[in-house]
């Protein structure tokens, strides 16, 4: 089994491994509103004094939590959320990119909604295309664009080949784009076609769709 072993992937391991108990997760809860002493730990769990001790020691060495020493009363401590301690938890990779075109089928709606997306959300240049490219973008995606304060330009849709550019991170935004492409894209995200039902509803939830995909993506990339 070929699993990656960097320090930073084992870090993540043992802070996910300390967290996958009831109690030490609701310790993590707490902390992460304020500073808590063990003895207002205690009150606030109903947790025995040698089980807390167990579950604060394991957050300590895993990283996720840091005491210090009152000001007040030098025998009582008070612990916190270690700086960055839940950085990098949620599950995914890292990527460079030099540029990332988003593509469709048309390149009508969402590979064009996601492109004006992305120049909001990163540094990172972007660009859109199509297999096979429509005459225009289509209304509604102008439309629901519009609703959110997007712009979508005055670009037509393009094809693939006259976009593509060696190094280009490719995301494809529809089923039938990434099945024809066969691998070629790096990223896959299924998002159905609002063109297809036309309603305003549709580009809605492809906007909200791409929006969210959009936001996670950009803080995994880095400028290649």
């Amino acid at each position: 089994m070929d699993i990656e072993q960097t320090p930073g992937f084992r870090e993540r391991v043992a802070k996910h491994a300390a967290l996958a108990d009831a109690g030490r997760l609701r310790i993590v809860d707490l902390l992460t509103v304020g500073d808590l002493s063990p003895t207002e730990l205690q009150a606030e769990l109903g947790m025995p004094s040698n089980l807390l001790s167990h579950h604060l020691r394991t957050l300590e060495g895993a990283g996720l939590v840091t005491r210090h020493r009152s000001e007040g009363d030098r025998r009582r401590s008070y612990l916190r959320l270690a700086d960055g301690a839940l950085h990098g938890l949620v599950p995914g990779i890292g990527h460079d990119a030099r540029r990332v075109v988003f593509v469709c089928t048309a390149n009508s709606a969402r590979s064009q909604l996601a492109t004006a997306l992305w120049s909001r959300a990163s540094a990172i240049p972007s660009a859109s295309a199509g297999t096979h490219p429509a005459e225009r973008i289509a209304a509604g995606a102008t439309a629901v664009a519009r609703r959110h304060g997007l712009s979508l330009g005055k670009s037509s849709p393009r094809r693939l080949d006259e976009v593509l550019g060696q190094g280009d991170f490719i995301v494809t935004v529809c089923d039938n784009a990434h099945e024809e492409l066969a691998g070629l894209g790096r990223v896959h995200w299924s998002v159905p076609d609002p063109v297809r039902r036309g309603t305003d509803e549709a580009f809605e939830h492809a906007y909200e769709d791409l929006s969210r995909r959009v936001g996670d993506l950009a803080g995994r990339l880095s400028v290649a």
